[in-house]
């Protein structure tokens, strides 16, 4: 069976709805819904807002991609100034095109970079979703984040662990675009405190039943595209009556218990008030 490669199969989904607000608008409730990382991410950013909010007051969305996150920390960071990059033209384009009224009132800027060699000295909040698996220089990134954070400035990442080598190395299925399979909590920390970072938060994400609802939502429905071509979209619908209920149950226990082992890894870290690098 030839592989599906995933990031090809959500940017055609996106060439889809790319002239339309109110479809992207539905695309990124369905990455909401549908992507435990972003349950776990939403949670952490809504904690930090709590807790520090009124410090954070420019944040930049390091890899922005489909601008998904941007969403969400615009409306969670509500007074605050988001700055998007990403390498690629089409996310960029597309990402001017949905925040247009951000972008002209004055509250984000959408620029293309390489986070190789970006590095801009006052955010208060750095966040780096799914990124840094796609760089085989990834303590470089961190070093340029650690340098581009004010001190007590946060980095959040979320990236697959080490544990999702067994579906990134199968047969059948799918990730060919990433630099290495993932990250164990201890090979994050180590890699954090060597940019400077002190670590707050490592834990696993996508655990024992965030990886059952993730195989439900996510790859079984990816390997049916794979099988039958993409008008198969239209049968999807009768896949998830009865799959996603379940699966949103199997989320919300993995978001709120503790996982000890799982495919996704999340890390907060924290720049020192008195450190300098």
């Amino acid at each position: 069976m030839s592989q599906i490669a995933y990031d090809p199969v959500k940017d055609r989904f996106a060439g889809i709805i790319r002239n339309s607000r109110f479809l992207r608008w539905l695309f990124y409730l369905t990455l909401d819904l549908f992507f435990l990382r972003s349950w776990h991410v939403r949670k952490i950013l809504r904690e930090l807002k709590r807790i520090n909010g009124n410090e954070i007051n420019k944040i930049l969305d390091a890899g922005n991609g489909f601008g998904q996150y941007d969403r969400v920390l615009l409306n969670i960071f509500s007074q605050s100034f988001v700055k998007a990059v990403d390498v690629k033209d089409d996310y960029l384009d597309d990402c001017r095109f949905y925040f247009k009224k951000q972008v002209e009132n004055g509250r984000m800027e959408i620029e293309k970079q390489d986070l190789l060699d970006y590095k801009e000295p006052d955010y208060d909040f750095v966040l780096c979703v799914d990124v840094l698996e796609h760089i085989h220089e990834d303590v470089r990134v961190m070093i340029n984040m650690f340098e581009s954070l004010n001190p007590g400035g946060f980095f959040l990442m979320h990236s697959p662990s080490h544990l999702a080598e067994e579906d990134a190395g199968d047969d059948e299925f799918f990730v060919d675009e990433h630099a290495r399979a993932g990250y164990s909590k201890e090979d994050i920390t180590e890699k954090l405190k060597l940019a400077g970072f002190n670590p707050v938060k490592i834990q696993y994400t996508y655990g024992k039943f965030g990886h059952a609802a993730w195989v439900m939502l996510i790859k079984l429905p990816m390997l049916f595209l794979n099988r039958v071509g993409f008008f198969g979209v239209l049968l999807l619908p009768f896949w998830y009556i009865f799959t996603l209920l379940p699966s949103l149950i199997l989320m919300l226990a993995d978001t709120v218990g503790s996982n000890q082992s799982g495919t996704g890894i999340l890390a907060l870290a924290q720049k020192s008030q008195k450190q300098t690098k």
